[in-house]
């Protein structure tokens, strides 16, 4: 599977995720030799964090450079990701030492590599450790003065503070989060933004292979459910905008007749009819006739 739809897609939940936290910059340019960081945030202060339980921790901790992969990553690709982290910090450095200001090594920004899974034998080779005093299961830490860790998203336990991290996994660590993202109340809007994005990543995956690949068909079989979800919602929403806007037509319309035109107070009264219960608005239909301009904007203009 080409991975490009696939790191799009987790580039844009993250600065979907994130945003509301601070600055998220994705494919952020560094110097040296035109490196690009798949996600660079740096939070602002915020009690929203909270939110998105063990992603809103990663991210507030420090600047955060992301680097979300599909499949585990190599070990170039490791080292890859802290040729990233060292340029953003020398950057940092370099700044502060023009500006005269301190930069304390607590400041420095943190690498947090995200992956579906890693295999004891990278994890090994890594020399990487769990902090489960401070942490959950599944994020492991490369000796403190490296400033980073890599997140095994499959280890991490199934529970609403790392739900956000897990849908960017594989197999059934995915279809398990998915389902409680679709789980979640109709009015969370994480919830109906990251449905979004799931619809728009089976679409392309569709329309741009010919033949799909075991790998696409795992993730098109993932995002069948949440996708046939946003597309019920939507069809649902359509049709309660087509009744609105039925609704707004009918009575603009028996307002002109009744008064030769619709002005900006009986505008405001069209609002607070459109509110009514199909019961009230349809007695209101009735009454209609019978009723005076200001006997129409004393009762309707004061709801």
């Amino acid at each position: 599977m080409s991975s490009k739809p696939y790191d799009q897609f987790s580039k844009e939940l993250l600065e979907e995720l994130l945003s509301p936290l601070g600055r998220v910059e994705v494919n952020k340019q560094v110097t040296d030799e035109a490196r690009f960081v798949d996600v660079l945030f740096t939070s602002t202060p915020t009690a929203q964090a909270q939110n998105l339980g063990l992603l809103g921790r990663i991210a507030v901790l420090n600047t955060a450079l992301l680097e979300p992969f599909r499949n585990q990553p190599s070990r170039s690709e490791v080292r890859n990701c802290f040729l990233k982290l060292f340029t953003v910090i020398a950057d940092s450095q370099r700044k502060a030492k023009r500006e005269k200001t301190s930069l304390p090594e607590d400041s420095l920004a943190r690498l947090w590599i995200i992956s579906p899974s890693a295999s004891a034998s990278l994890l090994e080779d890594l020399e990487v450790k769990l902090d489960l005093e401070k942490w959950s299961r599944g994020v492991y830490f490369f000796q403190k003065c490296f400033r980073a860790a890599i997140v095994a998203v499959n280890e991490l336990p199934v529970t609403e503070e790392t739900l956000w991290l897990r849908i960017l996994g594989r197999g059934e660590t995915q279809r398990t989060a998915i389902d409680e993202l679709l789980a979640l109340p109709e009015s969370n809007q994480l919830r109906q933004n990251t449905l979004k994005l799931i619809t728009n990543l089976r679409v392309i995956i569709v329309q741009q292979q010919e033949t799909l690949t075991e790998d696409e068909q795992e993730l098109i079989m993932n995002l069948s459910q949440a996708y046939q979800q946003w597309e019920e919602t939507t069809k649902q929403q359509g049709v309660q905008e087509g009744v609105q806007l039925e609704r707004r037509q009918v009575v603009e319309n028996l307002l002109r007749f009744r008064f030769g035109s619709v002005d900006e107070e009986l505008a405001r009264v069209v609002d607070n009819l459109l509110q009514l219960a199909p019961d009230d608005f349809a007695r209101f239909l009735l009454e209609l006739s019978s009723l005076s301009r200001e006997e129409l904007l004393a009762r309707f203009n004061s709801h």
